[in-house]
C-alpha cells in the first residue's frame, strides 16, 4: 500500500480484537478515524471489551477462528494479527490452538495480507527470548528457548509466527512489522490470568495474601497499555518501520517485592505477602527498546502508581462481575458466527 495514502481512515483487520490489548487498539483505531474489522473466537477474548464500540457504524465484530481460511469482502489495507492465548493460565490450558493460531493463523492472515496488498503487524512477544542469557533484550538477540518445555507452546508458536511473517516479506513481498510486545497492563486485563501483576491486584481484592514466589528479587518492567496501544495504532504510518522487528516495552525495573507493595497502596489495601517455593521462571525480564525509540519517538511514559491507580479503578468497579472479569462464558457460548454490527 502506497504511503501517499497514509492520512486517509484504513480499513483495518484486527484478530484477537476482544481480548485485553486487542480491545483497547480496536478503541484506538476507531478514535482516530479508521474502519476496524474485529475477529476473535473468543476462548480467551471477552465480548464485554468491546462493548463500547457496538453500534459503531466503522466497526464489525466476528465471531470466527482464524486458523480456517480468512475471507474479507472489499478492501483491506491493514492487519494486525493479535490473536493467540497470551497468559501462562490460557495457553496451558489450551496448548494445541496456541500452535495452531500461531501458526495456521499467522498463515491465512498473511494469506489476506498477499492477496489485498496489505501491510501486516505481528503481535509476538518477550517470550520469544525465552530465558535470556541477556539482559536487556536486544531484537537482534536470538534467545534461549525450551521448546518442549510447559512454555514452548506459546514460545515456540510466536517465533514461528516471526519466521513465517519475514518469509512472507522475503518470497512474496508483503510489507510487514512485528512487535515484540514486553508487560502491559491496565483496564480489561483478565484478574485471573495467571501474571504476577493482576494476580496481586485480585488477591489485594479479596483482601488475600499476595503470593511472592522465591525471595521476590526477580524483577519485570510493566508498561501501561494506555502507552503501548497508540505506539502499535500509529506503526503502520511510519516508512522507518517497514519491515522491521521492534521490542515495545517500558525502562523501569521492579522487583516483584516492589510491585506488591504498590498494588497493595492502588488497592487502599494492607500490604500482607506470602512466600511460596521458587519456581521456574525468568529472574529479569526487561527490553532495549532503544530501536522504537528511533522510530516511534519517547513519549513519557505513565508511572507505574498513576497506571496501578487506573487499573485498581476498574478491578473495584468490575470485581463484582464475573462477565467483566472472568470473562462472560454465556455470551461466548451463545454468540453465531456472524457479522455483529
Amino acid at each position: 500500500m502506497n504511503h501517499e495514502n497514509s492520512k486517509k481512515p484504513y480499513r483495518i483487520v484486527i484478530t484477537g480484537g476482544a481480548g485485553f490489548l486487542g480491545s483497547h487498539l480496536c478503541s484506538k483505531l476507531i478514535q482516530i478515524g479508521h474502519e476496524v474489522i474485529c475477529i476473535d473466537n473468543l476462548i480467551t477474548g471477552n465480548p464485554d471489551n468491546l462493548a463500547p464500540l457496538m453500534g459503531n457504524k466503522r466497526f464489525r465484530f466476528l465471531a470466527y477462528d482464524v486458523t480456517n481460511f480468512v475471507h474479507i469482502e472489499g478492501r483491506v489495507d491493514v492487519i494486525l494479527h493479535f490473536a493467540s492465548p497470551a497468559s501462562p493460565t490460557d495457553y496451558l490450558e489450551f496448548p494445541i490452538q496456541t500452535l495452531k493460531v500461531g501458526a495456521l493463523g499467522t498463515h491465512k492472515t498473511l494469506g489476506l495480507a498477499k492477496a489485498k496488498g496489505a501491510r501486516y503487524l505481528l503481535a509476538s512477544t518477550s517470550e520469544v527470548y525465552g530465558d535470556p542469557l541477556l539482559s536487556p533484550q536486544t531484537e537482534d538477540y536470538w534467545g534461549n528457548v525450551n521448546p518442549v518445555g510447559p512454555r514452548g507452546v506459546y514460545d515456540e508458536a510466536k517465533r514461528f509466527a516471526e519466521a513465517m511473517t519475514m518469509a512472507y516479506h522475503r518470497y512474496h513481498g508483503v510489507e510487514t512489522r512485528i512487535v515484540r510486545i514486553f508487560n502491559t497492563y491496565g483496564p480489561r486485563m483478565r484478574l485471573n490470568d495467571g501474571r504476577v501483576l493482576p494476580t496481586f491486584m485480585k488477591q489485594a481484592l479479596h483482601g488475600e495474601p499476595l503470593t511472592i514466589f522465591g525471595d521476590g528479587s526477580q524483577s519485570r518492567a510493566f508498561s501501561y497499555v494506555g502507552d503501548i496501544a497508540p505506539v502499535i495504532a500509529n506503526a503502520e504510518n511510519i516508512p522507518a518501520a517497514e519491515n522491521q522487528i521492534f521490542n515495545i516495552g517500558a525502562d523501569l525495573q521492579f522487583t516483584v517485592n516492589e510491585l506488591a507493595k504498590e498494588v497493595c497502596l492502588a488497592m487502599g489495601k494492607e500490604g500482607h505477602t506470602r512466600h511460596v517455593e521458587a519456581r521456574n521462571e525468568v529472574a529479569h525480564a526487561y527490553s532495549s527498546h532503544e530501536k522504537a525509540i528511533r522510530i516511534f519517538g519517547n513519549a513519557k511514559p505513565t508511572s507505574l502508581k498513576e497506571g496501578l491507580g487506573r487499573m485498581a479503578l476498574w478491578a473495584l468497579k468490575t470485581g463484582s462481575k464475573k462477565s467483566d472479569v472472568f470473562g462472560n462464558i454465556e455470551i461466548r457460548e451463545k454468540l453465531p458466527p456472524l457479522w455483529l454490527e
